[in-house]
């Protein structure tokens, strides 16, 4: 028994050695974290995009504080929660981790994380639309591309916002979950179903009305994106 126990604190031991050795192969010694530029070679090494949303997903589950760095404690727990000791097992773990996110137990907390994420500065509690805009379709675009489509189209014309708050991005995803644009505005009678989605009004904000109206003013009420065939199913 004792044997055993002493081989698997061993073992432990090792692969948490592993884990700080890929962490100092990015890591900024004078910072004692992983830094933007840092990521960014994990990212080239890793062969993806800096702007996938797999790094957000990475950084979800480390449990990031700091956006663009990775602490030493962050990058222990997380990687010995996807069992990942070495750089080629933590690109398998990028695509095992994007199937842990579809799973609906999990997503609205990547989903809220993506917010907290972009809030940099102390006390900080909204993010500029700009930021939202990409944030959204980084996050809900390969699910929901109709919906956010029209919903960025609407945020960056509107005055109304200059920033947007956690609750209302928490309403966003219940938006495009749960309000079906197809079904809001039909191309050959022009008609609202104003009685699905009269009960957002109050609590979405920008209400679903305000977006639905958007989309019935353009020029022929026809959305302005490639994703046209998705629209024109009746």
């Amino acid at each position: 028994m004792l044997l055993f126990v002493s081989v698997s604190s061993k073992a432990k031991i090792k692969g948490l050695e592993k884990i700080d050795r890929l962490f100092n192969t990015y890591a900024n010694s004078s910072l004692g974290m992983i830094d933007p530029e840092g990521i960014e070679a994990l990212c080239s090494d890793l062969g993806v995009d800096y702007t996938d949303v797999r790094i957000l997903m990475l950084a979800w589950k480390l449990k990031a504080e700091k956006q663009g760095y990775f602490t030493q404690d962050e990058w222990q727990t997380g990687l010995k929660a996807l069992g990942v000791d070495s750089l080629s097992k933590l690109k398998k773990a990028l695509s095992d981790l994007e199937k842990e996110v579809e799973k609906p137990s999990t997503y609205e907390d990547f989903y809220t994380y993506a917010f907290r994420y972009c809030l940099t500065e102390e006390k900080q509690k909204s993010v500029d639309i700009e930021s939202i805009c990409e944030l959204l379709n980084l996050v809900l675009g390969v699910q929901f591309r109709p919906q956010i489509d029209s919903l960025i189209e609407y945020l960056k014309v509107q005055n109304d916002y200059k920033v947007i708050n956690s609750d209302q991005w928490i309403n966003f995803l219940r938006f495009c979950k749960e309000v079906n644009l197809l079904e809001m505005y039909k191309f050959a009678n022009f008609i609202f179903p104003f009685a699905a989605i009269t009960q957002y009004h109050k609590i979405f904000f920008p209400s679903a009305l305000e977006i639905a109206d958007f989309i019935r003013k353009r020029p022929c009420g026809k959305p302005n994106h490639s994703n046209l065939g998705a629209w024109l199913i009746s």
